[in-house]
């Protein structure tokens, strides 16, 4: 379990990845290491860069190098769109590698004006609109990509998850409740999933807001006690869940916590100890122990910074890797259509359909997005976290297939 441990090593691959060719194609990179989201940050983060490096490794793009800058922006705003200012001012930056909610939401805007192809680890619905079509107000956001389902279906497969849960336990009329921080990213599903929640039969107690930031959450806890909810979607990063998760066990709590595809991973159930036995969460790409075809791959690129091979990754350096594989492999079609631009590289990646990179057999979900709906997939794989007596491990427990409403576009 030692994923995000930040090694000198490690450090110096993530952190000092400059130009790799006079004449390479340059891609941003921005990441947090030392923010509020920075303890997945860092498996993530050291998943994307690892890739960019192998890549360059083994033929880069039609034998054209990535030139790649990795950027801690410590999950602030102005921080990140400074760098993209820098990026497009001073760079032909071709694509970039993004990171949170807040910042990538705020340069939907600008990175279409520039017609930069921007792939998130902001699985945000209200990025899934490229043409602003939505019926729920969401903006254009054309030139926008994430691999993975959108945060609101990763919810809105809990939420069936726990309604056949509580049907198994006979709970005739059960109770959901999101918490979250106030900010961009928990928001993001909480509308959108809450009513599907009350569709689907529960009722929907008032949100109860806890920090990014680790802490003393008792006092949310018993508000949750008190509110009777059965099931509790968590809208953070594994750090906070962490404190919300054991000051809810020191105060008696019985909630079915249910964790959105950052909420929980192996470095969280070991801080997290016994408190997290249970917790069922969404996880977005193969994981560490999988003996998928794809993994041999993503071990090979593991080496990258970690000589040895001996790494435990949590789930979240995986989905690094297939971002920045699906726009590889945008790049080397653009590449063969007139060049590696940013209009070219979106043309690619709205003609894949039921696509895996070739190397990611059975690690990364099929994905397909076209000029309307850029809703890569909308298939939630479901895990559930065991953790008693310093025995723990997390294992797949459902699927789910979202389906593509239209009037979900953008929500």
């Amino acid at each position: 379990m030692k994923g995000t441990l930040f090694t000198a090593a490690a450090a110096a691959v993530l952190l000092g990845a400059g130009p790799a060719a006079a004449q390479g194609i340059f891609v941003g990179h921005l990441a947090d290491y030392t923010g509020a989201t920075s303890d997945v940050g860092k498996p993530y983060g050291q998943g994307v860069a690892d890739a960019l490096a192998y890549i360059n490794a083994h033929g880069g793009i039609n034998g054209k190098k990535i030139e790649f800058e990795t950027v801690d922006y410590s999950y602030e705003v102005p921080r990140a769109i400074a760098t993209y200012k820098k990026w497009t001012g001073e760079k032909k930056v071709a694509a970039i590698q993004g990171w949170g909610t807040g910042d990538t939401e705020a340069m939907v805007g600008f990175v279409a004006k520039d017609q930069i192809p921007y792939f998130s680890a902001s699985y945000s619905g209200h990025l899934t609109d490229p043409a602003g079509k939505g019926t729920h107000g969401s903006k254009a956001a054309p030139y926008n990509f994430f691999y993975g389902p959108s945060y609101t279906d990763g919810c809105r497969a809990l939420v069936q998850w726990a309604a056949g849960d509580a049907k198994k336990k006979g709970i005739a009329a059960p109770k959901f409740v999101h918490l979250g921080d106030n900010h961009p990213y928990p928001n993001a599903p909480k509308v959108a999933c809450g009513d599907y929640a009350k569709e689907m039969g529960f009722t929907i107690v008032p949100p109860i807001q806890y920090s990014l930031k680790p802490g003393d959450f008792k006092a949310q806890c018993l508000s949750l006690k008190e509110s009777g909810a059965n099931y509790a979607f968590l809208a953070n990063t594994g750090g906070s869940t962490i404190s919300l998760l054991k000051s809810c066990e020191t105060v008696g709590v019985n909630t079915e916590f249910m964790g959105n595809v950052w909420a929980m991973d192996e470095n969280a159930l070991k801080a997290a100890g016994d408190a997290a036995n249970g917790v069922v969460f969404v996880v977005g790409a193969a994981d560490w122990k999988s003996d998928a075809p794809g993994m041999k791959t993503v071990r090979d690129i593991s080496k990258v910074s970690d000589a040895s091979g001996n790494l435990y990754r949590p789930v979240h350096y995986m989905r690094g890797i297939c971002s920045v594989f699906y726009m590889r492999d945008a790049m080397v079609a653009a590449d063969k259509a007139g060049g590696v631009t940013g209009p070219n590289i979106k043309k690619a990646m709205e003609q894949m359909k039921g696509h895996v990179p070739a190397e990611l057999q059975g690690v990364c979900i099929p994905s397909t997005w076209t000029a309307e709906d850029h809703r890569g997939t909308t298939t939630v794989h479901i895990y559930e976290a065991t953790s008693k007596g310093g025995s723990q491990g997390i294992k797949q427990i459902g699927e789910s297939v979202i389906p593509r409403k239209p009037e979900w576009l953008g929500w």
